[in-house]
């Protein structure tokens, strides 16, 4: 065993390097792709990429004026998203991460204009030929460029068939995606340099740790095999046996937990303190702090769920969601706001759920705000933050400093990536560790299918038992599933996958999926030329939201919060409004000094994830009304900033030249601005909105017809089974929800650990 020990230790060292954020692309040759896409449709889609970014005469008119481009302004005018190979692999991102019928309608999109019937029954009279010669009508890609840019603004526009549009719509954000984010050998993008954007460099490399905190309770089931595996699993404490009947490693514990983000991160720190042997199963990778990439493109598809591309099933929102050890914690933005006060007393007392009115709570908040290391002060605000506090001040509006689990110098505008700089406490950074040190055991790699439920004795409370969690590993040198027993079984893998892994274990309570929450989000954007010395820096640099502004109705309320985002090359492009592919162009080479504030509300409307995880959404009137009221103002801010232009992101380009206008332009204007609907309704225009906060979709309740788990976050339906992430929450909490999710899985994870150690019982 010592010697297994030694040979493993050195594997996992000279592995520890992680090649998922190198940004290396597959080499070349036969099979390099597995999208299935025909060559008709490559060469469709090529087509269609060229009209959405296309080839242009370095001499184009810019910028408004006659100024002669740099060679890399030039090299990027020149460019095109149809150069091989970004279609194969704008094919290859679609058939990964679009849903099964979005790939369906694309594809039979791509094959119609592969045709010249279907070509004409989709371009209509763009699709016939110079002088109506034979043929007559043209395949899709065999017509002009002017003319396909003219059939996508055409669809962008269209108010019938608008499953179509949506099929342009995933086209045309797949393929700026993909433009922006890929990296050649050289770890470049030739585009970066032309748009201003310069790679999160970590100034003194040297000084982060390169210490891989939680390794000695890690197991990283990418690595391992059915040889080694049990053997693992053994030498980390574990009690393991090979049952071959049922083809599963089963194994035993006081406590699994599934996720290790802001609620599995706590939970497994608090049972593992108290001396109980706890799992940690979790679907994402690990990475350290030198292992994150400044790479936009393969950190998204290895931190978030879905790639980061994770839409509601009518297009109408995206939503961010964390999938590595530590969860969202560890590519959040750092906002630390505490619980506000109105909110506690909704859920204490309309609610009357008296943990949220207890000292206890209160108690916990101070406690997790310790541990990460909360500081209120930040020495140097990057460029979006100086924006929102300049134009606040100018108006005479109130902004906020937004305390941040960092240092007060941490200028770092890449931790979305994660914190290449070690500073940012994450609960891998924090709670993992103090589970590690306590005998807790991480498995990655590894994402639970179901949980373990049997019929419960009669008499008994609850109709089912939870005796533990079924998983699998991603890793097809490990053929048998993991059956995982335990006392207690807990589910922290978010308000997105919770739900969903509830429905899949065949529990029925009502409450499950229902009643999430979103706190939807608009943007608006302002430009700043490199002229405005009033403001350093670029738009992708700094810490991201130290700043807040509250948008208050004439009744007090708050009607929403501004803050500002952090935003990459590909993901700016993806979610900039198309006019033109010259358009498209002037807009990304201001990116580095354009401002984007978001405006965010504590939606009253809510949601669903269905089996399989699929969410749909639909917004309350109070939402539209916030949302607009937020989105108005942020514009206010960004022209009493300086901004020369302002604008949103809806479809059609809505934005405003600054220079001279008067008051009374400047309110026709923000007349105009309103909260619009997403791409599949029947409307000229619309919207694409944005959530990076899911929470209540296995809300507490004090009755299993108010809630999906009880006050201590267990299932109505299973004894010994329960939740401990940001789905228990009753409603949307209005704010930044990490202190809040982190002190209420602090809350139930001290009590079933003090139950399971029999010093008190509920």
């Amino acid at each position: 065993m010592i010697a297994f020990q030694r040979e493993r230790g050195l594997e996992m060292e000279e592995k520890s390097q992680q090649p998922l954020l190198s940004g290396e692309k597959k080499e070349g040759g036969k099979g390099r792709y597995n999208h299935g896409f025909s060559s008709v449709e490559i060469q469709t889609l090529a087509s269609v990429s060229e009209a959405v970014f296309p080839s242009l005469s370095p001499n184009s008119n810019i910028d408004g004026n006659q100024n002669q481009p740099s060679k890399a302004v030039e090299a990027f005018m020149e460019a095109s998203a149809s150069e091989p190979p970004i279609p194969d692999e704008v094919a290859e991102l679609l058939s990964k991460r679009a849903f099964s019928e979005i790939q369906i309608l694309v594809r039979v999109v791509l094959l119609l204009l592969s045709t010249r019937l279907g070509t004409l029954l989709l371009c209509g009279s763009l699709s016939l030929g110079d002088n109506y010669k034979w043929p007559y009508i043209n395949y899709f890609s065999c017509m002009p460029l002017d003319k396909r840019e003219k059939v996508l603004q055409s669809w962008f526009r269209h108010r019938l068939f608008t499953p179509i549009r949506l099929a342009f719509i995933y086209l045309k954000v797949i393929c700026l995606f993909v433009f922006f984010s890929r990296v050649g050998e050289d770890g470049d993008n030739p585009a970066w340099e032309a748009i201003g954007y310069h790679v999160d460099n970590v100034e003194n490399v040297s000084q982060v740790t390169k210490e891989r905190h939680l390794q000695k309770g890690m197991i990283e089931t990418m690595h391992e095999k059915d040889s080694t595996l049990p053997q693992c699993l053994t030498q980390k404490g574990l009690q393991v046996t090979v049952d071959t009947k049922q083809n599963v490693y089963k194994i035993k514990c006081d406590a699994v937990i599934v996720g290790s983000g802001c609620g599995g991160g706590v939970a497994a720190a608090m049972l593992a303190n108290y001396g109980l042997k706890v799992v940690v199963v979790e679907k994402g990778s690990y990475f350290a702090a030198t292992d994150y990439s400044h790479f936009e493109g393969p950190s998204m598809d290895q931190l978030y769920e879905s790639g980061g591309i994770l839409p509601s099933v009518d297009g109408q929102l995206l939503l961010l969601a964390g999938s590595t050890v530590g969860g969202g914690s560890a590519v959040n933005w750092s906002a630390c706001i505490k619980t506000p006060k109105s909110i506690l007393k909704e859920w204490a007392e309309g609610c009357q759920i008296p943990l949220f009115g207890s000292p206890e709570y209160v108690s916990a908040v101070d406690i997790v705000c310790e541990r990460i290391g909360v500081t209120e002060e930040c020495i140097e605000e990057g460029f979006q933050n100086q924006v929102l506090r300049k134009g606040c001040e100018n108006l005479g509006l109130e902004v906020e400093k937004v305390p941040r689990n960092s240092s007060e110098g941490h200028y770092c505008g890449s931790c979305g990536f994660g914190c290449r700089r070690g500073d940012k406490k994450g609960t891998d950074r924090t709670w993992l560790v103090d589970a590690v040190n306590n005998g807790a055991v991480i498995l990655t790699g590894c994402e639970a299918e179901r949980f373990i439920l049997e019929k419960n004795k009669i008499g008994s409370a609850r109709k089912m038992k939870c005796l533990g969690v079924i998983a699998k590993t991603s890793n097809n040198n490990i053929t048998k599933k993991l059956h995982i027993e335990a006392k207690v079984t807990m589910s922290a893998c978010g308000a997105l996958l919770t739900p969903a892994l509830m429905h899949s274990s065949g529990l029925k309570n009502r409450n499950i999926g229902r009643n999430l929450h979103l706190h939807p989000v608009l943007m608006a954007w302002g430009y700043f030329p490199d002229s405005d010395s009033a403001f350093k820096g670029k738009s992708y640099e700094g810490g991201i939201i130290t700043s807040v502004h509250k948008v208050v109705a004439a009744d007090d309320k708050v009607q929403a919060i501004i803050e500002t985002p952090s935003l990459g090359p590909a993901q700016y492009s993806a979610l900039c409004p198309w006019e033109s592919g010259l358009d498209i162009k002037r807009r990304m080479l201001k990116f580095s000094r354009t401002a984007h504030m978001i405006t965010i509300v504590k939606d009253q409307g809510s949601g669903k994830v269905h089996t399989g995880g699929r969410v749909t959404y639909k917004f309350d009137a109070l939402d539209r009304q916030n949302l607009q009221a937020g989105l108005r103002q942020a514009l206010r801010i960004l022209v009493a900033a300086g901004a020369v232009e302002v604008g949103t992101h809806r479809s059609d380009g809505h934005r405003l030249r600054c220079k001279g206008i008067s008051n009374e332009e400047l309110e026709e204007f923000l007349d105009s601005v309103c909260s619009v609907e997403g791409p599949v309704f029947p409307a000229e225009n619309w919207v694409i909105h944005s959530s990076a906060h899911q929470m209540g979709s296995c809300r507490m309740g004090m009755t299993e017809k108010e809630g999906a788990v009880d006050e201590n976050g267990e299932s109505w339906e299973a004894q010994g089974l329960f939740a401990c992430d940001a789905s228990v929450l009753p409603s949307a909490v209005g704010v930044n929800p990490m202190i809040t999710v982190l002190s209420t899985a602090y809350c139930l994870s001290k009590r079933i650990a003090e139950l399971l150690t029999h010093k008190t019982a509920f």
